[in-house]
């Protein structure tokens, strides 16, 4: 039965359709079920030291990578030949760009991983979910990083092209998209189900908090919900007068309709 099967055929022909299903669906059912679970839990209260510098690199680092695997995964071949963009170009400014970005997110990572496991307050505040996400982002950053090596040893562009084409072709729903990957190394391999992987697990950790300032306005502007709003009132509000407790109010006796 499983004699023709094929784990390249799973993880980059059917697993990309599994990842974004549970990234939408999980996403939507979070949000509905628990939208107050929708934030990242931030830490700041119980130690600022260390997250700023660490916050500020991961996130300015990771941005750049996603943003960046975004436009040169989905960019249209025929697009970079209409413009005359040599492909070895593209994948220079990858390397550079990417990979300057990408050691940025990894020292940012490691801070924020090093201040969460070290800092005993921290640590009891956070859950399973906190810390395992942050350890398999750090370890895609680290593996993304380890694929430059491999790059730079073929600057011509043909692994770039091969990784455009099963990008787009998984979004046109070609089931043969695994073929353009089958045979890359597999470091990129590893690099690309790792990604997938975190996908899955998107809705259900703190990295929801990435899309709140996109679904928050389309909440509020279809279905109105409450507003919690902090006074910056130094005083107490006065108390109302000629108000009688409820516990103390007399109760007018009811005339019994027989007598």
């Amino acid at each position: 039965m499983f004699a023709n099967f094929s784990l390249d055929f799973f993880i980059f022909g059917i697993m990309p359709y599994i990842a974004l299903t549970v990234l939408i669906v999980g996403s939507i059912a979070r949000y509905e079920r628990d939208p107050f679970t929708w934030k990242s839990s931030s830490s700041q209260l119980l130690r600022r030291k260390q997250l700023i510098v660490g916050s500020v690199f991961f996130h300015v680092g990771i941005i750049t990578v996603f943003f960046g695997h975004l436009v040169g995964l989905f960019t249209p071949v025929w697009i970079l030949d209409a413009l005359g963009i040599p492909y070895a170009l593209k994948q220079w400014m990858a390397v550079l760009i990417g990979g300057i970005a990408g050691i940025v997110a990894l020292i940012g990572a490691t801070m924020l991983i090093h201040r969460r496991l070290t800092d005993a307050r921290i640590r009891a505040t956070s859950s399973f979910a906190d810390i395992g996400i942050m350890v398999l982002i750090w370890l895609q950053l680290f593996i993304g990083l380890g694929t430059i090596t491999l790059t730079v040893q073929h600057m011509d562009g043909v692994e770039m092209v091969h990784f455009m084409n099963w990008s787009q072709s998984v979004i046109l729903l070609n089931l043969n998209a695994w073929l353009d990957v089958a045979n890359v190394h597999w470091l990129y391999k590893a690099h690309i189900f790792l990604g997938l992987l975190i996908t899955i697990l998107f809705p259900f950790t703190r990295l929801v908090h990435m899309i709140s300032g996109f679904a928050a306005p389309f909440r509020y502007l279809f279905r109105p919900g409450f507003q919690l709003v902090r006074s910056r009132r130094q005083d107490p509000l006065p108390r109302a007068r000629n108000v009688v407790p409820a516990a103390n109010r007399a109760v007018k006796p009811v005339a019994n309709p027989a007598e």
